[in-house]
């Protein structure tokens, strides 16, 4: 059995101040609170971008949109994928157009996820402004998509896998960054 040592890197306390600074970050880019809203990419992001908007509430004083998204069908590797992609519904109950929009996912890796996230979105309408959170950016971009806020940059190798945890799916707020496993006869 091949075994995967795991390093956690971000702990409860650090994710939650991660979360913290992002969104002081958000609201002092964004002042005007009725232009904005915040967007998580299901799962972990969507949660994410819960908690992100419960700080912003508070910052700016004003209720802040919340939605979330699914991008399973939206992936550019969907035809390609084994299995189907497990979808979840999407909910974005306010109008789009004209606001900042900033989409919240747990990890940046090759920007592939958050590029299927920004076609979603403008399925429900033309934003003014588009803006990206993650919890942790790990390198590696294949397309030319840059996170605005960054909880945390992670420098790994691309046989690493991150995982991000969070208490509401897993009973604990972590990131953690798991190496490859050992190949056999090496």
């Amino acid at each position: 059995m091949e075994e995967r040592s795991e390093k956690t890197v971000l702990g409860e306390a650090e994710v939650g101040r991660a979360l913290t600074r992002i969104a002081h970050e958000i609201a002092e880019r964004n002042p005007q609170a009725l232009d904005l809203a915040i967007v998580g990419i299901h799962r972990r992001g969507a949660i994410l971008a819960r908690r992100v908007r419960e700080e912003l509430t508070e910052l700016l004083d004003s209720e802040v949109p919340l939605g979330d998204l699914d991008i399973g069908f939206y992936r550019d590797d969907v035809a390609s994928r084994p299995d189907a992609p497990v979808v979840h519904a999407s909910h974005i109950d306010f109008d789009v157009g004209g606001r900042t929009i900033v989409i919240v996912d747990d990890v940046l890796f090759t920007g592939r996820t958050a590029r299927a996230a920004i076609e979603a979105l403008f399925d429900y309408g033309r934003p003014q402004r588009v803006q990206l959170a993650v919890l942790a950016d790990r390198g590696h971009r294949e397309l030319p998509i840059r996170p605005d806020y960054v909880g945390k940059n992670l420098p790994t190798s691309r046989a690493e896998h991150v995982r991000v945890r969070v208490r509401e799916l897993d009973g604990v707020d972590e990131v953690a960054i798991a190496s490859a496993p050992a190949e056999v006869g090496a």
